[in-house]
């Protein structure tokens, strides 16, 4: 056998395999790697204080007779404390206001979502939504008026009615959207709603997403929780991936005196397992503390009030986590 042909042997299984690699890469983690990733997540649960909070719900004043929320999928907290809910069920506008005792201040969005996600306010405290569905964002003013509508698209044939947008960031006149379900990026516009860029795709690799659910910025990084890969990972506003934190199953994140909060639980449990809310060091990923939330679907939506409190939601009921 000629030397060529002894290469050509040796090559060409190599070549094939890089080839099969590229076209058919790694998107999601095997149940080997989904129960190690999860044994991790405990230990370095197990290794960080729980948080002395106790948690106590938020009684709502029905503005009317047969008013009644459906799921709570997403809550922001204003300057003065007032809560902003984005919900899903028909017996109420889409988007609710209350203030702290649960009286309800206003209320908007009938008829314009179809699985409404996640809402932040900017800087300025507008209103910014996502629907999960039509991966439509809406900005709004404090009192409600519509100022800006972005229709993402690019929306793959899915199965799944979820099929959209999941949530939205801001650094100064920056404004980063992620587009988890059916797609796996991180799309960038101007506050006008003209498009700049996008970037990410899915995998588990480095950089790679299996829905990015939940994204937040100071304003010099982003951290965005790839959920489906058990991990909050960390980019520049350009899009570089400087680095990870695998800590569970991350649904929902909020960034709050320098430090960033985030929902989850151990990657090998089931979608809306029982999980925690946790404070991590947002440079290393460092647990520094958690508290228990044992209801299932709690996770979805994470806040902090200006006391240091949390806010989440499971099912429509708002939950505030104090400290004892």
């Amino acid at each position: 056998m000629s030397a060529r042909t002894l290469l050509r042997a040796a090559v060409f299984p190599w070549l094939m395999l890089t080839l099969l690699a590229q076209t058919n890469p790694v998107t999601s983690l095997s149940p080997e790697a989904k129960a190690k990733a999860g044994a991790r997540s405990r230990e370095l649960i197990a290794a960080a204080p729980r948080l002395p909070f106790i948690a106590k719900e938020l009684l709502l004043e029905p503005p009317s007779s047969g008013w009644e929320l459906g799921m709570i999928s997403w809550m922001s907290l204003d300057a003065r404390g007032n809560i902003f809910l984005i919900q899903r069920g028909d017996k109420a506008d889409p988007i609710v206001v209350v203030d702290r005792t649960g009286k309800v201040l206003r209320s908007w969005g009938k008829g314009m979502y179809k699985i409404p996600h996640s809402i932040r306010l900017d800087p300025q405290g507008n209103i910014w939504t996502v629907d999960a569905a039509s991966s439509t964002v809406y900005k709004f003013s404090p009192r409600g008026e519509r100022l800006l509508t972005i229709e993402v698209g690019g929306q793959p044939r899915t199965n799944s009615a979820f099929n959209g947008t999941t949530d939205i960031a801001f650094a100064g006149s920056r404004v980063f959207i992620t587009d988890g379900y059916g797609n796996a990026r991180v799309l960038e516009y101007t506050l006008d709603g003209r498009k700049v860029r996008e970037w990410g795709h899915r995998g588990i690799g480095p950089g790679e997403f299996n829905l990015p659910h939940s994204i937040v910025s100071d304003g010099k990084k982003l951290w965005i929780a790839d959920r489906e890969n058990g991990r909050i990972q960390r980019f520049t506003l350009e899009g570089k991936y400087e680095a990870e934190f695998p800590v569970g199953k991350t649904y929902s994140l909020r960034l709050a005196g320098g430090l960033l909060y985030a929902a989850l639980h151990p990657v090998d449990l089931p979608t809306s397992s029982p999980g925690l809310l946790v404070k991590l060091d947002k440079s290393t990923g460092r647990i520094l503390g958690w508290v228990e939330m044992p209801e299932k679907s709690g996770l979805h939506s994470i806040d902090v009030t200006r006391e240091g409190e949390l806010l989440a939601a499971y099912g429509n009921h708002v939950m505030i986590y104090a400290k004892q």
